[in-house]
């Protein structure tokens, strides 16, 4: 990358951190099960946002380490429909959940968090590591600084910045990743029979910007059926306002899919930047009949657009199988966390957890390709 794309990355970064913190700003509480505080570190182009929280409870994984690592785990845990792995497993969480709890480990200063499932990064050489690591510690000296959403294919630098600060690493899932995306008889056959799909589907394809409140209202419920209903209510709540306002804001690509009546029964919503494409929005009528394939015309929505745009693919978790494939590449994610000027009864339970999901974590979802 030379010079000028690289400031120009840069730049449209620094945008959107802007564009971000005033969303934040304007509605606290357009995510229903996220109580938290933006604000931010740095300053002018190399400005990041950052969440803090004091041990709120009942608050979604994405500000929550201890919903993240006891309570969304145990869930996983249950299933993975191993009898064998499940009750010695969910012991450990409930051990490790307790010691977690007692450690106050929700009490998180989070970098670079937006408060979505995946967290995009722009490049480590134009941040002062360790100083943002250092103003974080002097602004709230009781809190951890983490760290979330890195692996070691797409935000290498990162991870060997913050380990080389003196960070420790966490295992957290298992995401998918696509370099590219080829639109043409290269893909792989399942991803060629989602784009068939794509293509012949009877529903009509509605982008964000033809939406009413209405359909906003319906895109908030067809994401809850999905994320919270059938999947965990520890995920984000993320309601029309926030929706609309993410969408007004540039930070959310939404498309939406309409049966012959009007009505929407899929939606997507992509986040971008940097070349690198995600999808913290999907949602749809999990009522209606699997041979319609909604799930995998969302997805598709997602990877045609990359295939148009050259861009790369972080597809977050879940669903292993199904994204393979299509040509995702399975990569652990990791969470680093600076915890040094701590007590040290939190540092051990951050060195017991990164210990537990390293040696037992990883190679479990590597064993059954979660």
């Amino acid at each position: 990358m030379n010079a000028a794309a690289r400031t120009d990355r840069e730049s449209l970064f620094a945008t959107k951190v802007a564009a971000y913190l005033e969303v934040a700003a304007r509605s606290v509480q357009a995510i229903s099960n996220v109580a938290t505080q933006v604000a931010s570190l740095g300053a002018g182009s190399t400005l990041l946002p950052v969440t803090i929280n004091c041990s709120e409870s009942g608050n979604a994984w994405v500000c929550s380490p201890y919903s993240t690592y006891a309570l969304y785990a145990a869930e996983e845990i249950r299933r993975l429909g191993h009898p064998l792995l499940t009750s010695p497993l969910q012991g450990l969480c409930g051990v490790m959940g307790r010691h977690l709890r007692n450690a106050a480990v929700d009490n998180v200063v989070a970098v670079n968090n937006w408060l979505i499932s995946t967290n995009l990064y722009p490049p480590a050489r134009a941040y002062d590591i360790p100083a943002i690591i250092a103003e974080a510690r002097a602004r709230w000296p009781g809190h951890a600084v983490w760290f979330r959403s890195l692996n070691a294919r797409y935000t290498a630098d990162w991870l060997k910045s913050l380990v080389e600060s003196g960070c420790i690493l966490i295992p957290s899932r298992q995401v998918y990743l696509y370099d590219t995306v080829h639109a043409n008889a290269t893909r792989p056959v399942d991803l060629q029979r989602d784009f068939h799909l794509l293509r012949t589907t009877p529903l009509s394809s509605s982008p964000g910007d033809q939406w009413s409140s209405e359909d906003f209202e319906r895109a908030s419920k067809l994401y809850a059926l999905l994320y919270l209903e059938k999947y965990s209510q520890l995920n984000p709540a993320y309601t029309a306002e926030f929706m609309r306002l993410w969408h007004a804001a540039g930070l959310l690509d939404l498309v939406g899919y309409r049966d012959p009546s009007g009505e929407l029964q899929g939606v997507v919503g992509m986040y971008c930047d940097g070349g690198t494409l995600t999808s913290p929005i999907v949602g749809y009528d999990t009522a209606r009949p699997q041979a319609e394939g909604l799930y995998r015309i969302l997805a598709a929505t997602v990877l045609m657009t990359a295939a148009r745009t050259g861009g790369r693919v972080n597809l977050s978790a879940g669903v292993g199988e199904f994204k393979r494939l299509r040509g995702g590449i399975g990569e652990t994610e990791y969470s680093a966390v600076y915890a040094q000027h701590l007590p040290r009864r939190s540092r051990r339970a951050l060195e017991q957890l990164s210990f537990v999901t390293r040696r037992i974590g990883v190679p479990i979802m590597r064993y059954l390709r979660l």
